[in-house]
């Protein structure tokens, strides 16, 4: 949510970034907002003005009532109680019009960073760099569950009974491997200093709201019945959300936190879930990367955290190359995303497994979070976040990469621990 100073101030700006965002619809809010804006000032200069008049009044009456000029007390408490009315309005106009406001600047999106290329979609994304060597080798690849399937490791007609399409059941080796990834991928961000985390794996509207856009929101969520709370669609939803409503010493920042969660989404507005496949799913687990921090140190944590998993997956052995988010492709929320996607032998193309985000102050100005500073006045601390890894998407790349020609499963060293000392799953 922007700083309604900002669009005050400089609401050109602001309409020029909804344009480079491709959501002209949005326009008409701006100037909603400017008008509501003015309205509210009003309203709360008249009330200040009416409440200091009230109280002068007010000192008048007992003057009177020791002079025993009960005509001129009733004149003045009569004079009080129509302030008071008004008063009383102007309360419930300030509240509607507050209102009208916060849901505007909920939906006008934040400014973009300006080194963000200008696209549509994701189709004008733009590569930045690529790690390790793509190959593809002189044997078939198999397509990702025909791999987990011969290797007895994963049962999708069971689910299919169980809870329908985009889940799955994983066993055996395969399922070991997923929990060695993800306890792997705890410890490499422990041993970068993150404080490892595990969350609620619910959360309120209020900090939904915080979080995320409406749309997102609406194609992500699913809500419990009856309860104001929503399963989280990835981790970083809860460890924002920890965050709601609290004023943080500068000496506290940065804040680096690793979280594990499940994570379930609705996909809706997806190509559709595959039948088959585990890269569309409503449920996966994750581990994450948090940080809440100083405004002017946000830029580098953000290529901080996007280094973090690019190490990751190198570490892994699996190629991956980083895509730069056009502004058409960016949450409303973000100032600046890159994507990092491994390589898919198979497909012979590169696919994304994680996504790193600077979300400047607007988190922190939706939730409430700010930064204590004495001399220059509080401020509203800088979030960002981004995904270590994602299985069993990332299962993907994984098995694609460490495949050999007999149909065995490479262990790269970093696993082997977690994996009993496997070299192979065969």
């Amino acid at each position: 949510m922007l700083d309604i100073k900002l669009v005050r101030a400089n609401p050109d700006l602001v309409k020029e970034n909804i344009k480079k965002k491709f959501q002209d619809e949005k326009l008409p809010l701006v100037d909603e907002v400017l008008e509501f804006d003015a309205k509210l000032r009003e309203a709360k200069t008249r009330a200040d003005s009416l409440r200091g008049q009230r109280n002068a009044i007010s000192k008048e009456i007992g003057g009177y009532m020791a002079k025993g000029m009960k005509a001129e007390a009733e004149e003045a408490k009569a004079k009080v109680s129509a302030m008071a009315k008004e008063m009383e309005e102007l309360e419930a106009m300030e509240d509607d019009l507050s209102a009208k406001i916060r849901e505007r600047m909920l939906v006008i999106p934040n400014i973009i960073d300006p080194s963000v290329p200008i696209g549509k979609d994701d189709s004008e994304n733009v590569e930045i760099e690529k790690f390790g060597e793509p190959v593809v080798p002189d044997f078939e690849v198999p397509y990702h569950i025909d791999i987990m399937e011969r290797l007895n490791g994963i049962d999708l007609d069971s689910a299919r009974r169980t809870s329908g399409n985009g889940f799955y059941y994983l066993k055996g080796d395969i399922a070991r491997l997923h929990s060695a990834i993800l306890s792997y991928a705890r410890d490499f961000m422990i041993d970068r200093g993150f404080t490892y985390y595990v969350p609620p794996f619910m959360i309120r509207s209020n900090v939904v709201t915080g979080v995320m856009s409406f749309a997102e929101m609406e194609n992500m969520m699913y809500k419990i019945e009856g309860e104001d709370l929503y399963l989280i669609g990835t981790s970083e939803h809860s460890m924002i959300g920890k965050f709601i409503d609290t004023i943080l010493e500068e000496s506290e920042l940065p804040q680096t936190l690793t979280s594990y969660s499940p994570c379930f989404r609705k996909e809706v507005g997806a190509h559709g879930i595959e039948e088959r496949g585990v890269y569309r799913i409503h449920q996966f687990e994750k581990q994450e990367m948090v940080v809440v921090c100083h405004p002017d140190e946000s830029a580098q944590w953000f290529v901080k955290l996007w280094q973090n998993t690019v190490d990751f997956f190198r570490s892994l052995d699996i190629p991956v190359r980083t895509l730069e988010c056009c502004s058409g492709d960016l949450a409303d929320l973000k100032v600046k995303s890159l994507d990092v996607e491994a390589w898919s032998p198979r497909q012979k193309k590169y696919f994304e497994v994680g996504s790193c985000s600077n979300l400047g102050d607007a988190q922190a100005r939706r939730l409430g979070i700010r930064v204590r500073n004495k001399e220059k006045g509080n401020y509203f601390a800088h979030t960002l976040n981004n995904t270590v890894v994602a299985p069993p998407r990332m299962l993907i790349a994984f098995l694609e990469n460490n495949l050999q020609a007999d149909g065995s499963i490479r262990i790269p060293e970093p696993l082997r621990m977690y994996m009993g000392g496997k070299e192979f799953i065969k």
